[in-house]
């Protein structure tokens, strides 16, 4: 499994940002979930959320969604020297 491009957290509460490339380009997705403890004390996760989740999720979400605009203005910008330099080859 591919590894993520970038984790938020606060609390129990995380939202991992997922780098996609495919034959159209690079696109990026996010999965929230919430940590809790089972009876047993093994950590486990969900991506259900309570009442008292979802300000914080919504917070998560603005951060992620603020991350990913800055990662696609520098995959352009990337981009953009990658072939400025291929055509000053040519």
């Amino acid at each position: 499994m591919a590894s993520p491009a970038h984790k938020l957290r606060i609390s129990n509460l995380q939202a991992t940002i997922w780098r996609n490339i495919s034959e159209k380009g690079t696109w990026y997705s996010v999965s929230p979930s919430r940590s809790y403890k089972q009876g047993d004390e093994t950590w486990k996760e969900t991506d259900s959320l309570g009442f008292d989740d979802l300000l914080t999720m919504a917070k998560l979400l603005d951060e992620a969604h603020t991350w990913i605009a800055r990662q696609m203005q520098a995959d352009s910008k990337a981009r953009r020297a990658k072939a400025e330099a291929h055509s000053e080859e040519a």
